[in-house]
């Protein structure tokens, strides 16, 4: 008997939210399926969603692999869900007004000053400076993992500017296109109103200085980014414009966009780009990709920058192990979805348990994402072990460890039929004037047999997310 749950069957049984799809799969022919994977491959291909990986040759424009195989919540685990991520937002939003005020986290000896005000993504241009409705990171991915019927794990936070919501939105598109019966036969909750939602986010920030309908735009770093595909689509689908920052400029308090009718006043930006690239003259000098000035606009209240600059101290993953401190701290509540349990190996005894135990644990880089920087023990060699075990004791500050967790399997199409792949879950909660999620996320998959690792950059998938309406 497998030791990872299996969210479609229970024994010999089929879990009840995936009782259509059991059926639908069955009666799939290879020739059929194999059909529809090109179909679905050439849709991709056509709309142009592409992933780029970095520091790879090959082709720049490859699909990201799409499993027609959809994952079913039913409504009560998503009701779950959805308020555990809801809750966690909102704790982190107020830890991050909280530390670049008046700290009184760190004054409570809740959480160590040096995590916070050492941290390499804690921004000294953003102290004493509260953004619109006190909201710092306005759309939160929330890295969650499964391990049996009601246990779920968040993985990690991303708090800047998290990827990935294009897939979600495509994925639904195509599966609506290509299996339309599915969507007749069931009442799956939809997904498309996250425009929308995203565009009344921003403008709910808008700074206190704008006397009209805000102008929103989206400021990419440009089409080599990895993720330019998803930038111009969320443009397209808001109806804002997609720009860079040559784009903008700074003229007394206000930013402005260069247009064929003369300047038009930009009041926010939701940036895609980096902290250190953001302003030349607060930031990196030699970046050419931000708007000179505009941390000052920002500061003064003439525009604002969504997510602010310094969320990213929120989701660092030295900081992650006191998110339920925070829950407890700011909202006097208990968290409704638990951590991970985590080994910070800055701290001795954390440090001499990992090095004792690097073949069953999994150690990342306090800064690291999209699968780089990490070690999977169980999936190792011995000489990587001692490689990444000088890297520990080189820098203990910079890794911390965790178990290696039975991810849960969803059924995926594979060359012989259909199998089961390990799957996490990326929800994006959008944080304004409301705290609001639409029902699904990105879920992506470990296309290789016994993978752990789903990330797109480490050869990973994507599905269609379904939350069984009520």
């Amino acid at each position: 008997m497998s030791q990872y749950f299996n969210e479609m069957f229970d024994g010999a049984s089929v879990r009840p939210p995936y009782s259509t799809l059991e059926h639908w799969a069955r009666e799939m022919s290879a020739d059929l399926r194999s059909l529809k994977q090109s179909e679905a491959e050439a849709l991709f291909r056509r709309i142009g969603i592409t992933f780029a990986v970095y520091g790879e040759g090959g082709d720049p424009d490859r699909l990201i692999p799409f499993d027609m195989f959809p994952r079913v919540f039913s409504a009560g685990e998503w009701r779950k869900l959805e308020a555990g991520v809801k809750q966690r937002a909102r704790a982190l939003n107020a830890f991050l007004a909280d530390v670049y005020g008046r700290g009184e986290i760190v004054k409570a000896g809740r959480i160590p000053a040096h995590l916070v005000y050492k941290n390499a993504a804690y921004e000294k241009a953003a102290v004493g400076f509260m953004p619109p409705l006190g909201v710092f990171s306005h759309i939160v991915g929330i890295d969650l993992v499964r391990t049996g019927p009601e246990d779920f794990f968040v993985l990690e936070d991303n708090c800047r500017t998290p990827s990935g919501v294009s897939y979600m939105l495509e994925n639904r598109e195509i599966m609506m296109r290509m299996f339309p019966h599915l969507f007749q036969e069931s009442r799956i909750a939809p997904v498309e109103a996250y425009p929308n939602l995203l565009k009344r986010t921003f403008a709910s920030v808008a700074p206190q200085k704008c006397d009209r309908d805000p102008t929103i735009v989206i400021l990419t770093p440009g089409h080599f980014n990895s993720a330019y595909y998803e930038h111009s689509f969320l443009a397209d689908m808001m109806g804002v414009e997609l720009v860079e920052g040559q784009d903008l400029f700074v003229s007394g308090d206000f930013c402005y966009m260069r247009t064929t009718e003369g300047p038009k006043k930009v009041d926010v930006i939701y940036r895609r780009l980096d902290d250190d690239f953001i302003d030349p003259l607060c930031f990196r000098p030699d970046s050419m990709l931000g708007v000179p000035g505009l941390m000052n606009v920002y500061r003064s209240g003439g525009v604002t920058i969504c997510s602010a600059p310094g969320a990213g101290v929120a989701d660092d993953k030295a900081i992650y192990t006191y998110v339920p401190e925070m829950v407890r701290f700011y909202l006097g509540e208990e968290p409704i979805l638990a951590n991970v349990p985590t080994w910070q190996c800055a701290k001795a005894d954390d440090c001499k348990y990992v090095l004792e135990n690097l073949k069953d644990l999994v150690v990342k880089e306090v800064h690291g994402s999209g699968g780089y920087g990490m070690l999977v023990g169980p999936k190792s060699t011995k000489e990587e072990i001692e490689i990444f075990r000088h890297k520990i004791e080189d820098r203990p500050d910079n890794y911390i460890a965790q178990p290696t967790l039975a991810l849960s399997t969803c059924p995926t199409f594979v060359e012989d039929g259909v199998a089961p792949r390990h799957v996490d879950l990326r929800p994006y909660c959008l944080v304004g004037k409301d705290v609001e999620l639409v029902p699904g996320g990105l879920t992506r998959v470990a296309l290789t047999e016994g993978s752990l690792v789903v990330n797109s950059s480490q050869g990973g998938g994507v599905k269609d997310t379904w939350v069984m309406a009520e």
